[in-house]
C-alpha cells in the first residue's frame, strides 16, 4: 500500500477509485465499505483509493471537544493495508483545506489531484467548507466531470448501527468484547516502545510505555483504565501481560497519556522496538493512592488477576 501526505507526495496518477472519510477504528461498517470499493475498483480496471485526515477535522475546529481516538494513525494505516487498499492519501487538515467551497474540493481535490473516476462514499457523507456538499452535489458534480458515485448504506447489526460513535461508547464502557466485535478483531495499540521514569522496575512491576497523547496534542484515547493485555511483536507468540492507560493520577500530572505493559516473566531490553498491545479484559478504572505503598498493592492485585484470566484460558 502506498501512503501520501498531501499535495507535496501525490499528484495525479492512475485513475483512483475513491472513498473519504475519518475511518476510526476501521471497524467493520468501515470494511464493508472498503471491500465494496476493493471489488469496485477491480471491476472498472482502477487503483483502490483511501483519503483519510490528520488531524481529525473536530480535532482542528475544536480539540477539546474533538471525540477521543480510537486508532492512532499508524495503525489506522495498518488496518487499511491489511484490507488491501491500494493507496491511502493523509490530507493534512489545516484552515486552507477547511476553507474549501464543495466545488473547490471537487474540482482541485477530487479531479486534479487524485484522478478520481468512482466515488464510493457512506449515506452520511458531506464535504466542503460547513459540511455544505452531500451525495446529491457530488453526484451532479460527476456528471460535470465524469466520474461515478454511489453510496453504501450504514451496516447495522441486532437493530444498532456499526459507527465508530458505538465503538467509541464500547471503549468507554470497558466492554472489549463488544468493542472486538464491532471491530471484526482484536483491539491494539502500537507504537515505539519509549523510557519512563522507571518507577514500575523500583516497584517490582517494570513495564514497556507507549506514548499515547499528551495536553499539546489533544488526541485523547476511547479507552482507560487497567486491563488484562497481551503484547505482540516481540516473539512468534502474544505475550501475556497486564497494561495501564491513562494519566498516570498517583505519580504524574503532566495530563500526558500513557499505555504502560508489564510483561509477566520478561526481562528483555526493547527500548525503540514497535509493538502491539492487545487489550482482552478490563479490570478496573484508573485511580489515585495516596503513596507508592497502596499503589504497589494495587499493581500486585491487578497482575494476579491478569495472570489467573491466562491460567484459565489455557486450562479452557
Amino acid at each position: 500500500m502506498n501512503v501520501f501526505r498531501g499535495p507535496t507526495q501525490f499528484s495525479a496518477g492512475p485513475a483512483c477509485a475513491l472513498t473519504i472519510g475519518n475511518f476510526d477504528g476501521v471497524h467493520r461498517g468501515h470494511r464493508a465499505l472498503l471491500q465494496e470499493l476493493k471489488d469496485g475498483a477491480t471491476a472498472r480496471g482502477l487503483k483502490s483509493c483511501v483519503m483519510t485526515f490528520e488531524p481529525h477535522p473536530k480535532e482542528f475546529f475544536s480539540a477539546e471537544q474533538a471525540p477521543p481516538r480510537i486508532l492512532n494513525l499508524r495503525d489506522k494505516l495498518a488496518a487499511l493495508a491489511n484490507i488491501g487498499i491500494d493507496r491511502v492519501m493523509v490530507e493534512h487538515f489545516n484552515a486552507a483545506f477547511a476553507k474549501l467551497s464543495p466545488d473547490e474540493f471537487v474540482s482541485e481535490i477530487l479531479v486534479k489531484r487524485l484522478n478520481a473516476k468512482w466515488i464510493l462514499i457512506g449515506d452520511d457523507f458531506c464535504y466542503g467548507a460547513k459540511r455544505a456538499g452531500n451525495f446529491a452535489s457530488l453526484k451532479a458534480a460527476g456528471e460535470k466531470y465524469g466520474f461515478e458515485v454511489s453510496s453504501i448504506d450504514t451496516i447495522h447489526e441486532n437493530g444498532e448501527r456499526i459507527s465508530s460513535s458505538a465503538l467509541r461508547t464500547a471503549l468507554a464502557q470497558g466492554d472489549i468484547h463488544k468493542v472486538n466485535t464491532l471491530l471484526g478483531r482484536p483491539y491494539g495499540i502500537s507504537g515505539h516502545v519509549i523510557y519512563g521514569q522507571q518507577l514500575g522496575r523500583t516497584l517490582g512491576f517494570p513495564t514497556l510505555n507507549l506514548a499515547v497523547a499528551n495536553h499539546l496534542h489533544h488526541r485523547k484515547p476511547a479507552a482507560s483504565g487497567i486491563f488484562v493485555a497481551q503484547v505482540l511483536g516481540l516473539t512468534d507468540q502474544p505475550l501475556p501481560a497486564v497494561a495501564s492507560l491513562g494519566v498516570r493520577p498517583t505519580v504524574e500530572d503532566a495530563g500526558r497519556v500513557l499505555l504502560e505493559t508489564h510483561i509477566f516473566d520478561f526481562q528483555k531490553e526493547v527500548y525503540g522496538k514497535i509493538i502491539t498491545v492487545e487489550l482482552l479484559e478490563k479490570i478496573r478504572e484508573e485511580e489515585k493512592y495516596s503513596d507508592l505503598e497502596l499503589l504497589t498493592q494495587a499493581i500486585a492485585a491487578d497482575a494476579r488477576y491478569a495472570r489467573n484470566y491466562f491460567q484459565k484460558k489455557n486450562y479452557v
